[in-house]
């Protein structure tokens, strides 16, 4: 069995999803995996210890294409479909959710709502340099008191001459304390939600961090605290009004989160694969148990499955036919499916899957918090009750 496998190696792909991909979409695919392998997995249990973030890579990921690639290249994207953005996020995560998370927010969560709802003027002033990796932004949705509530927000600004004065603070904000730039989602005097550009700089803005995390510890986490902030009027993205703004946002943000996923989990899996394989007990491999087998068995069908989900969810990307309660169901299946295949990989590690040797218990930690960020686990679930009934679970 052992030379089998090491002959055609550790299948991950079992129903030959790659046949629907395109020769460009692989090349890309192949290109990213190529620099995870090379450049984030030898570095990043270290970074994890140290609860740092590599910051240094992130030239490295502009140059790769990875901030932005379903923007117009006339914005200095690259134009891409979403599966290939799906894969790019896929490969990533394969090597860490923390470094998948930098390249997320700022493509899905800081480029997608100037894009989508930014000026002409705005565009031309941030897309590029956000592609290029020489502005780097962040989200700014949750709060304190509010997290699945947006609603609920307290942040809010007022007009004052030729600004609006921002004041409230955000939490959980990735990217936060190296960001350059800020969306953040603010109330109106009429308590109407608006999206407003923050720069580092502004009086009354900052951004510290967030320390003492078991998850995500490579990376950077913080809050954005806003004490009389004054924007500029040309800072407030015009092309939204309301929830649905930061909403469609969080959608593309969590498809990507529903490729991504799967990523952490063939990582995991293919750990359990080979060091079973290598793994002697009872004068023969692990690999031959049937317990064993009925572990790795499961997994590969789950990763299977999610990597269905996630290929059909992105035809319908392209095709501009998805909605959001069906990027809510990849998300929430597909990173719960990560996240049980992790845990059943440290076991099949023993006490060997607690250590910085391997991947799995990193990936478990991030995944931990990945099932609760961009929408919690048993939100996306209500989403789907909801769908299915007519009858909202939330109020």
């Amino acid at each position: 069995m052992t030379a089998i496998v090491q002959s055609r190696g550790i299948v991950t792909d079992y129903f030959d999803v790659e046949s629907f991909f395109t020769p460009e979409q692989r090349a890309i695919r192949d290109a990213v995996r190529q620099w995870v392998e090379t450049r984030v997995k030898p570095i990043i249990d270290d970074y994890a210890q140290r609860a740092e973030c590599p910051t240094h890579l992130i030239p490295e990921m502009a140059q790769l294409g990875v901030f932005g690639p379903f923007i117009p290249e006339e914005y200095g994207g690259a134009g891409l479909d979403y599966i290939t953005y799906g894969l790019i996020m896929q490969e990533i995560e394969a090597g860490d959710s923390g470094i998948r998370s930098i390249a997320s927010v700022q493509s899905s969560l800081v480029m997608y709502p100037i894009w989508k709802f930014g000026s002409e003027e705005q565009r031309q002033k941030y897309l590029p340099r956000l592609a290029r990796g020489e502005l780097m932004g962040c989200f700014g949705l949750t709060e304190p008191n509010h997290g699945s509530n947006p609603a609920g927000m307290e942040t809010y600004f007022y007009e004052e001459g030729d600004y609006y004065v921002v004041t409230g603070r955000k939490m959980w904000i990735s990217n936060a304390p190296f960001a350059d730039i800020a969306i953040v989602w603010a109330k109106d005097p009429e308590g109407k939600v608006r999206g407003l550009i923050l720069e580092r700089g502004m009086e009354g803005f900052s951004t510290p961090e967030i320390h003492r995390k078991w998850s995500l510890r490579a990376s950077a986490t913080g809050e954005l605290v806003m004490d009389r902030v004054r924007v500029p009027k040309e800072n407030l993205l015009p092309g939204v009004v309301g929830l649905k703004g930061p909403l469609s946002c969080l959608n593309s943000a969590r498809y990507g989160i529903a490729w991504g996923a799967i990523g952490a989990a063939i990582d995991c899996y293919k750990t359990a694969v080979q060091y079973s394989l290598e793994r002697t007990q009872f004068g023969k491999p692990i690999a031959a148990f049937q317990l064993t087998q009925k572990k790795l068995a499961e997994m590969l069908t789950e990763i299977t499955k999610a990597q269905l989900l996630a290929l059909r969810l992105g035809q319908l990307m392209n095709e501009g036919r998805a909605t959001p309660q069906q990027i809510s169901m990849a998300k929430r299946n597909n990173v719960a499916m990560a996240l049980e295949v992790a845990r059943t990989a440290r076991q099949i590690l023993g006490g060997m899957g607690i250590t910085g040797d391997y991947p799995i218990m990193r990936h478990m930690m991030n995944l931990e918090s990945v099932i609760t960020y961009e929408g919690t686990h048993e939100v996306h679930l209500l989403i789907t009750g909801q769908d299915i009934t007519g009858i909202s679970a939330f109020v």
